[in-house]
């Protein structure tokens, strides 16, 4: 199986290949059985390299890197393809490298990427661009697995690019409304920040240290930098600043809640599996670049802790029900930036793993209910679909409860008692916000729960789910609840697997733990949760007059819009950025450039004009015409 490890990310470009050379003329089965054979098989293949690796890992009785200074190398499998450059002391080679963190990233990529794509075939089957989506939806996974198996930073970057270009064509997909267009275009734009910041720190990176070879990276950085030094400073800030970007987090988020201009499985795959945990992967892959630049690191968990809570009560105020879940998806990354802040690197990953899993099956479900609710998105219009829509209920209802972290029976409260507890011992003021976050987390996800399905039915659904969308989001709702029991800590009785798995790769949290201080960290978790749960309830269903009384005029009304807007960031931005650059572009739009391509335009009009006026129809001139033709010819031809 090792061999063959090259053909997780083929299998999905080949899919791609076959859909954009040939998808306009086969069938429609055609196309959906090329596009799911593609994810599933490269999902089965991942499988079977996932066992074959643990095992022979395990059997080396491997032990993770001691402290993330000096660190181990990894046990991991390195496969190299070809040599992609090698111009005048720069090399690169097309080499792709499968570490216990690039295992749980391709194993969950491969297959929520499948579920995905499977319901999507019923999702978009009266289409117009039916194979077209597929094509992008089979690039867009090839490029996210071409990212974290990447063993070369400039392959990593390829991948990097990929997954934005395939966001930008899959926002806009639907781009006859000038809506989506522009969407898609403040998505490419604004993540295009971060990339810049991206490429530069691979620059500095490459000229300071002589590679962009992954593992050489890290290994010459620890024994050429020491902590706190400038360079590695300078490098982890330019990593940071790409990974703020493709994650959404502050201050470059504003982009991720337009992306719901796309289709909903669009949505479901760039929210739950690819594009925006691309940030979370980078800086868990670069952990010991971040353990030589403390500080970048301590900013990491502040950004995430700001964006947790700043987006969780945006989500609080959404009224259209995919920018809730969008605001939802922002505030989650923001708790795998605190993980990673604070050092948690296994606890983030497995916040990555449980969020997949619960909000990939969010925005399934709220397609379906969009769907059959004749494209409704407004929550408020919505109410009394427990009795028709029972199958959507019960999954959206495990999707939620693990997207709030129900205590003990979710996988999502397994997750994110991992970060905080972590979060307690390291930086009490993070742990606070994480806290904070979870309550409102509790309450915007039972505020869904309890508005869509409950009360008085106002749009009444039509016809049935079909079976090809049902079944993921049966099997997603059993790994939103299930999932967390792969890694149970010891104090709740359990066995923590994957952090074990992990820890192969990344370095653990190093920090003391204190018994009594996990156990009232757990419980101040889980009853913040249960409060914002009773919270929700009370006022989205048993009074609901209350949450009118929230947003009457005054100053409620005006933080609520506040908070419903984005808290004003993409005003902000348009008056600091957007419309100063439109206006220079205007005054400089006749500068001397455009006037010497005008000129040839014009010249090139003119032209077409007088050539036109010998068209005149009367074969007398055109007879004219050749004979004098001819006799230039000849005149020509004998006396020059």
């Amino acid at each position: 199986m090792r061999q063959l490890l090259w053909l997780i990310p083929a299998l999905p470009l080949a899919g791609f290949v076959i859909l954009a050379l040939a998808g306009r003329a086969m069938p429609r089965r055609a196309v959906a059985a090329v596009a799911v054979l593609a994810l599933g098989l490269a999902c089965a293949l991942a499988v079977g390299v996932g066992v074959e690796f643990v095992a022979q890992g395990s059997a080396t009785q491997w032990t993770s890197p001691a402290d993330g200074q000096s660190p181990v190398p990894a046990y991991a499998w390195r496969q190299s393809l070809w040599q992609w450059v090698g111009v005048d002391g720069f090399k690169s080679d097309v080499v792709l490298r499968l570490d216990s963190l690039s295992l749980v990233f391709v194993l969950v990529i491969t297959f929520v990427g499948a579920m995905i794509v499977l319901y999507s075939t019923g999702f978009m089957w009266g289409d117009d661009g039916y194979s077209r989506f597929f094509a992008y939806m089979n690039l867009f996974v090839a490029m996210m697995l071409t990212l974290v198996l990447a063993g070369d930073l400039l392959l990593l970057y390829l991948g990097w690019e990929g997954v934005g270009l395939c966001s930008f064509l899959l926002i806009g997909f639907w781009y006859k409304d000038p809506a989506n267009a522009r969407a898609a275009r403040k998505a490419f734009i604004v993540t295009r920040l971060g990339d810049t910041a991206f490429a530069i720190g691979l620059f500095l990176l490459f000229t300071r240290l002589g590679t962009l070879d992954v593992q050489e990276v890290l290994s010459r950085a620890a024994a050429q930098w020491p902590a706190g030094s400038t360079l590695a400073t300078a490098a982890a800030l330019l990593l940071l600043g790409g990974a703020i970007g493709k994650s959404a987090q502050l201050p470059l988020q504003t982009w991720l809640p337009d992306a719901m201009a796309g289709p909903t499985p669009v949505s479901a795959l760039i929210h739950a599996a690819t594009m925006v945990t691309a940030g979370v992967y980078l800086i868990a892959r670069m952990h010991v670049l971040y353990r030589l630049a403390p500080q970048v690191q301590l900013l990491v968990g502040i950004i995430g802790g700001a964006t947790l809570v700043y987006a969780g009560l945006s989500a609080l105020t959404q009224t259209d029900l995919k920018r809730a879940l969008a605001y939802s998806t922002i505030s989650q990354i923001g708790y795998m930036f605190l993980a990673l802040g604070v050092g948690a690197w296994s606890a983030g990953i497995f916040h990555f793993v449980t969020h997949a899993f619960f909000k990939s099956l969010l925005f399934l479900a709220a397609g379906v209910i969009i769907q059959r609710l004749h494209e409704e998105h407004d929550i408020f219009r919505m109410g009394g679909l427990l009795r028709r829509m029972p199958l959507v209920f019960w999954t959206f209802l495990a999707g939620a409860a693990s997207l709030a972290a129900l205590p003990l029976v979710t996988a999502g409260y397994y997750s994110k008692d991992l970060i905080l507890s972590e979060a307690w011992s390291s930086n009490k003021l993070l742990w606070s916000a994480g806290v904070l976050g979870a309550f409102i987390t509790a309450l915007y996800s039972f505020r869904l729960v309890g508005v869509i399905f409950f009360g008085q039915e106002k749009t009444a659904p039509r016809g049935r789910t079909p079976a090809v969308m049902a079944l993921p989001l049966v099997v997603l709702a059993v790994l939103a609840v299930a999932a967390g029991f792969i890694n149970v800590p010891p104090l709740l009785g359990g066995w923590p697997g994957l952090t074990r798995l992990l820890e192969w790769t990344l370095p653990s949290a190093g920090i003391h733990h204190d018994v009594a201080a996990e156990i009232g960290s757990s419980l101040a978790v889980a009853l913040t949760t249960l409060a914002g749960v009773a919270v929700a309830w009370l006022v989205y269903v048993r009074k609901p007059a209350w949450s009118e009384a929230i947003v009457r005029p005054g100053l409620r009304r005006l933080v609520w819009r506040w908070w419903n807007a984005g808290w004003g960031f993409d005003w902000l931005y348009d008056r600091l950025f957007v419309r100063p650059f439109v206006g220079l572009a205007r005054l400089n739009r006749d500068d001397f450039i455009d006037s010497f391509f005008d000129s040839v335009a014009w010249t090139s009009r003119q032209t077409h004009r007088a050539l036109s006026l010998t068209q005149n129809g009367q074969l007398r001139w055109y007879a004219m015409v050749m004979a004098l033709g001819a006799i230039l010819a000849l005149g020509v031809a004998i006396f020059i």
